[in-house]
């Protein structure tokens, strides 16, 4: 699909899907190279903006995610989307992480990782990445600590989004004649 698709899809201007890409560091694809993944990571950014959550909220979480899969070696893939090729997975939910949906292989609410898994080639660095202050187990804790807020903003926000939903309904139902 090409930005005009997703566009459509997404009910917004193209203009407006191109300020998501900006905004949140997303690659610009061309043509039809755009994955049902990268759309599933649209959707659900707009979505969630839809019920209120704060655009600097997920960026904020987008690059805490992103730096956790990096401390994971799950960037050494080669593909220039890594951080978004699972955003269309749906199989177990409670093991995956809210915007880019990557599957950690456990439950969330563990709040705990499989460390010594390294997907990536052997680090040129002098040092490793956790002897430079950067600690997997400490970001997974701020993405956790963000997404619980935003999992309770929305939970608060639900009857409003379920009201809308109804108004809708009546509005798109033809007018009944007595």
């Amino acid at each position: 699909m090409n930005i005009a698709d997703i566009a459509k899809t997404l009910n917004r201007s193209p203009l407006v899907v191109r300020g998501l890409q900006e905004r949140f560091g997303l690659p610009v694809l061309e043509g039809e190279d755009y994955t049902p993944a990268y759309l599933a990571l649209l959707r659900r950014l707009v979505l969630l903006r839809m019920l209120g959550i704060a655009e600097e909220r997920l960026r904020e979480l987008w690059h805490l995610e992103k730096k956790l899969l990096q401390l994971l070696h799950l960037d050494a893939a080669g593909s220039p989307t890594w951080f978004l090729d699972a955003c269309d997975a749906t199989e177990h939910p409670e093991q995956r992480l809210l915007l880019t949906n990557h599957d950690l292989g456990q439950d969330l609410a563990s709040n705990g990782l499989q460390l010594a898994l390294n997907f990536g080639q052997p680090t040129s660095e002098l040092f490793s990445r956790a002897a430079m202050g950067e600690d997997a187990l400490h970001v997974l804790q701020r993405c956790l600590s963000l997404r619980s807020a935003i999992h309770a903003d929305l939970a608060r926000e639900r009857p409003n989004a379920l009201a809308a939903a109804r108004l809708a309904k009546a509005g798109s139902e033809p007018a009944r004649t007595a």
